[in-house]
């Protein structure tokens, strides 16, 4: 399979012609794979968990705390004795680099589970990573956890059998986008930053046609692959239509571009919210200079919200304290896809594979991102509020969430200012 080929060539057929037998054979073009909580088990279970992110490329900064958050989640299923076939269960995670590749995410699983054996797999970041990862366990009746890629884009694979998904939807982040730009007077002309891949695509579509029912003029100069250094004639057109309001789904390194291009050409809107790009703070300092001041986006999870692990009861602000580098959004998310394999195996006291699979659909489980219990989709909707980016007294750059109405729970701390 061609490593330049898009996720939506990367079909079911696709991953069933990768076969298993293939698999056995396959070199994984250079992923890096590390286990945490492995070594002999004794007289214990042990339970492999495979786990797919993207360590390095353009996306990697959605998996800088995976390590972290393996090695503390390891521990704390270790310490809960949960028994599986009869013995105590003893937790290795099987940590493998999509390198920010649909392709390289697809042969990733294939390895998990053809050469580790896995129990169990776990998959997160953008639908570039979650979606082939959930195909190739579809294909192989592998169960499989989801999270951190907006509910359409993954529901493009469906229908699922053996996959779980945790997340909110774009339609969420239509509404609190929207409902933080209400809060300041604009002329409602928008320019889109909506790239070619699953995310843009879905999102150029979907925020194009609800904005327009909203009363906004959309300025929208096309799709634009990922990795582009020049959006010289983005700028010319929303400088040109007087956009007041710029959106989008860029990666971090391709907004960052985009919006210093924006200060070089006297481009100045008054709202910036821009989902996936600036939501770290190495990707919000990366911009450079006070250009990130005044920009906005989703929070997906924070310090702030009050949710509480169910496996050690830490709150969200404990385990935020417990990381020795600035949080970021991911922390809740990646930890809370242990939290549910830890529980569906604990339910299913086994690791037989339907057996698992019965256990995630009965999920019900409070945890750090929130009340988790899937449909009959296999979704679960998690809390989206809106932030935006300002200096900060420890860090360089601090996200405080202005926009609580879709989840009211979630403590506002400051209203939405215009940028500059």
């Amino acid at each position: 399979m061609a490593r330049g080929r898009k996720l939506a060539d990367l079909d079911r057929r696709t991953v069933l012609g990768l076969s298993l037998g293939g698999a056995l054979g396959l070199t994984l073009g250079g992923c890096k794979r590390s286990s945490e909580g492995g070594g002999s088990a004794g007289g214990k279970r042990e339970v492999v968990i495979g786990y797919v992110s993207p360590q390095t490329g353009p996306l990697a900064p959605f998996a800088a705390a995976d390590a972290f958050i393996v090695d503390r989640v390891v521990k704390a299923l270790d310490a809960k004795g949960i028994l599986v076939d009869g013995k105590p269960a003893k937790f290795t995670v099987k940590r493998v680099d999509s390198q920010s590749s649909p392709t390289t995410a697809g042969e990733a699983a294939q390895g998990l589970i053809a050469r580790d054996k896995i129990d169990l797999m776990v998959v997160a970041h953008t639908p570039d990573t979650t979606n082939p990862v959930g195909a190739v366990c579809e294909a192989t009746g592998t169960p499989c956890i989801s999270t951190a890629a907006p509910i359409g884009p993954w529901l493009s694979g469906a229908p699922y059998e053996w996959t779980y998904h945790f997340f909110w939807d774009l339609p969420d982040l239509i509404q609190v986008f929207t409902g933080m730009w209400e809060g300041l007077p604009t002329n409602k002309v928008v320019g889109g930053l909506w790239p070619s891949d699953p995310d843009g695509a879905a999102s150029a579509q979907l925020f194009t046609k609800a904005l327009t029912e909203k009363g906004y003029r959309v300025i929208d100069p096309g799709r634009y692959p990922n990795g582009t250094t020049d959006f010289t004639v983005f700028v010319q057109q929303w400088k040109a239509a007087g956009a007041e309001i710029i959106t989008g789904v860029p990666i971090p390194p391709d907004w960052a571009a985009c919006w210093r291009q924006c200060a070089q050409q006297g481009f100045k809107p008054k709202i910036a919210s821009i989902g996936k790009g600036i939501l770290f703070p190495a990707a919000v300092e990366a911009i450079g200079g006070n250009l990130p001041e005044g920009l906005s986006s989703e929070v997906w999870w924070s310090p702030a919200h009050p949710f509480k692990s169910s496996l050690t009861g830490e709150t969200c602000a404990e385990l935020a304290g417990a990381f020795t580098q600035q949080w970021a959004q991911p922390l809740g998310y990646v930890y809370a896809l242990f939290e549910i394999a830890g529980d569906a195996l604990a339910r299913a006291a086994s690791t037989d594979k339907q057996k698992l699979k019965q256990a995630l659909a009965a999920t019900k489980l409070d945890t750090i991102v929130g009340p988790i219990q899937f449909d009959d989709k296999h979704v679960a909707r998690t809390p989206l509020v809106g932030g935006q980016w300002t200096k900060g007294a420890k860090y360089p750059w601090d996200l405080r969430v202005v926009y609580n109405d879709t989840a009211p729970a979630i403590a506002k701390v400051a209203a939405l200012q215009a940028i500059g």
